[in-house]
């Protein structure tokens, strides 16, 4: 059976279609249930991240046959009306398998080399595996790309320098503010990647960081008890907001979380 993908991503069309086709995590695996049922694909894994949402599949079915019909079960799951071209990618065999590896390997990410998007890919692909929605074909493929992508990172200076979303707003911070040290900072999200960025706020010297996610869940951050910190909660951030200098935000989910207005309207 080939291996098949569709897929939208930061390099083909903006956040604000990407969240248009979003899959919430606990809707993955009722999503390809569906998929399977409905006999588009025998086996199948869909990644959704903020960067990228793409379905993987595998099917006895002619491949131009199966993306298409992929395509459309993606526009009736997310009840999509607009049109689609450019913006939406469809790769056959072999080029669906080189692009699983590159983006494994991080080099189909928005920071080339980053190592976030090898953990989504995992969780992504156990995901699918614990429903028992893989088989030989997708087993293989995806065992192989983390095992790919974990000799690029050994063997390669691909991760040298700054390998994370979260690295390079601190540096570019940096530049802002040409230097973090005494600074207030403000990190909006509660997930990995606000972690990883208030560690890397702590090691270039930051007073205090204040995180603010959609719910106020104590502790989920680990790195914040190691500076003085506050949590708040969605309602309070723009105050918060007009009272920092700096910010970086984060989320798992593609929503907007704060919008511009002037420093002066934050009440």
């Amino acid at each position: 059976m080939p291996i098949v993908v569709i897929g939208l991503s930061h390099r083909t069309c903006p956040v604000e279609l990407r969240e248009q086709f979003a899959f919430p995590e606990p809707k993955i695996p009722e999503a390809i249930q569906k998929l399977r049922a409905e006999g588009v694909a025998e086996e199948a894994v869909i990644v959704s991240t903020c960067n990228r949402v793409e379905i993987y599949a595998a099917s006895a079915s002619a491949s131009r046959d199966t993306l298409e019909a992929l395509q459309q079960f993606l526009v009736d799951w997310c009840a999509y009306r607009g049109p689609l071209n450019d913006e939406i990618y469809r790769l056959n065999e072999p080029d669906s398998v080189e692009h699983l590896f590159q983006v494994a390997c991080g080099l189909d990410s928005l920071v080339l080399g980053e190592t976030e998007i090898l953990g989504q890919l995992k969780k992504s692909y156990d995901l699918a595996l614990q429903h028992k929605h893989t088989g030989s074909r997708l087993n293989k493929a995806f065992q192989r790309a983390f095992n790919v992508a974990k000799q690029i990172r050994t063997e390669t200076n691909i991760q040298r320098g700054s390998v994370s979303v979260g690295s390079v707003a601190v540096e570019l911070a940096e530049k802002i503010f040409e230097s973090l040290r005494d600074r207030q900072v403000m990190v909006i999200g509660a997930g990995d990647t606000s972690e990883k960025t208030a560690r890397a706020l702590l090691s270039r010297g930051a007073q205090s960081i204040i995180v603010a996610a959609l719910h106020s869940r104590p502790g989920q951050t680990g790195a914040a008890h190691e500076a003085p910190q506050k949590s708040a909660v969605a309602a309070d951030r723009h105050r918060g907001a007009a009272r920092h200098r700096a910010g970086s935000q984060f989320s798992g989910k593609c929503l907007p979380l704060q919008h511009r207005r002037p420093a002066g309207d934050c009440r």
